[in-house]
């Protein structure tokens, strides 16, 4: 990847998360992804050198800095060998704690995001549903005011590390839908403990196709008890709230597939010229070498894309020209191209290999699997192209 362009910060993020990373090599993440078990140990590393923290508030434990900067330090995670398994595991916690740390009281921030940037919290993200999908303003799990706490019911799903997490990022709906003056309205955002031993909660894990290091769950509510003081901001502007981290989510994601790409094809080009087949290595052949080229640039396309939302992002809180309406493109553009992008570069690596990119040993096959990820989550693509049609080019709403 060139690295021109990029801040001072940036690359010392780059570096130091490297050098972390290099501790984890193929080999582990090929047993977690065959065992499914938690890669604890690079969350410990990471945590113990403050960096789960990356873009958390200075005087709560966190080191300052912005999305640009976690982006940076997602995509190095993947780009490590560790794709989506490795960055996923601590995503959330970089991510959907941007709401909490904008939103929340000076008490419970003070209370909340301390000891999630320590470590010795973890914390997963409520908002998906079975029944509702991308629909987040039907959302239907209910937290109905019980006094001095909120009883919770309802179903989530594709809720990742959930067995692991001891703290929950949830949105629930506190007003009927059909009693909300805009649909916007009505869903509150909770920082909740994730008690598995408690009543009224229940967990499901999901058998998936990559990144099966990290969990993926289906949760259950039944009147799942919650004190009222782990309300977000104001109830029933959950859903304004929340969507200050999906903007942060796509550059993140995006990050995360850029990194697999990168590392995908930097295994294409490392075969491709030690591979020898009669008499010259194969990636002195064109049939091999350009759809590798051609996977480069789009991949550094992307890129481009990515840091651009990701600057916007960080410089929307001084800058008051920059509009949500301009991030919301951006950064779903970022996510869109980078997913693309990926899919691109590690369909080729495979392809490169040969049979032996069918093999578990060279690693390849893995990116393949895990990039599906970005192309259908948070968001899916028909649905980025839907918000850009719209948004972007004023076109009528399609569905």
């Amino acid at each position: 990847m060139e690295l021109s362009g990029f801040s001072e910060e940036q690359l010392d993020v780059r570096e130091a998360i490297a050098k972390i990373c290099s501790n984890f090599p193929d080999e582990y993440w090929a047993e977690h992804d065959e065992s499914g078990i938690y890669p604890h140990e690079l969350h410990a590393a990471l945590a113990k050198d403050g960096w789960i923290g990356i873009a958390l508030p200075e005087d709560l434990g966190g080191a300052g800095l912005g999305i640009s900067e976690a982006t940076m330090m997602l995509q190095t995670i993947s780009q490590s060998g560790a794709g989506m398994g490795g960055a996923q595991s601590i995503h959330a916690n970089v991510y959907a704690t941007q709401p909490v740390a904008k939103f929340a009281t000076l008490q419970q921030r003070q209370k909340m995001l301390p000891r999630l940037i320590s470590g010795e919290w973890r914390a997963c993200f409520g908002v998906t549903e079975p029944n509702t999908g991308l629909e987040t303003l039907k959302l239907k799990t209910q937290a109905a005011r019980d006094g001095d706490h909120y009883n919770i019911s309802g179903q989530k799903i594709w809720i990742s590390s959930a067995q692991v997490a001891s703290k929950m990022i949830l949105l629930a709906r506190t007003t009927p839908l059909e009693e909300v003056k805009k649909s916007s309205e009505g869903l509150s955002l909770f920082f909740i403990d994730f008690d598995k031993t408690a009543p009224g909660l229940e967990l499901r894990k999901i058998k998936k196709m990559g990144g099966r290091a990290v969990d993926a769950n289906e949760v259950f509510f039944d009147n799942y008890r919650v004190p009222a003081d782990t309300l977000i901001g104001q109830e029933g502007q959950g859903f304004k709230i929340v969507l200050y981290g999906m903007n942060a989510e796509r550059c993140l994601l995006a990050g995360e597939a850029l990194g697999l790409g990168y590392v995908a094809l930097e295994r294409a080009s490392k075969y491709a010229q030690e591979r020898v087949v009669f008499g010259r290595p194969i990636g002195q052949n064109q049939g091999v070498q350009h759809p590798l080229a051609d996977a480069y640039m789009k991949l550094e396309a992307a890129k481009l894309a990515t840091y651009h939302a990701a600057r916007l992002y960080d410089a929307s809180s001084k800058d008051q020209s920059i509009t949500q309406h301009a991030i919301g493109v951006a950064c779903n553009s970022a996510k869109y191209l980078a997913a693309e992008a990926a899919f691109t570069a590690c369909e080729r690596s495979v392809l490169a290999h040969g049979g032996m990119g069918y093999a578990q040993e060279y690693h390849v096959e893995r990116y393949l699997r895990e990039c599906l990820v970005p192309r259908i989550a948070p968001v899916s693509r028909e649905m980025i192209l839907n918000y850009v049609g719209e948004r972007a080019l004023g076109l009528p709403r399609s569905y």
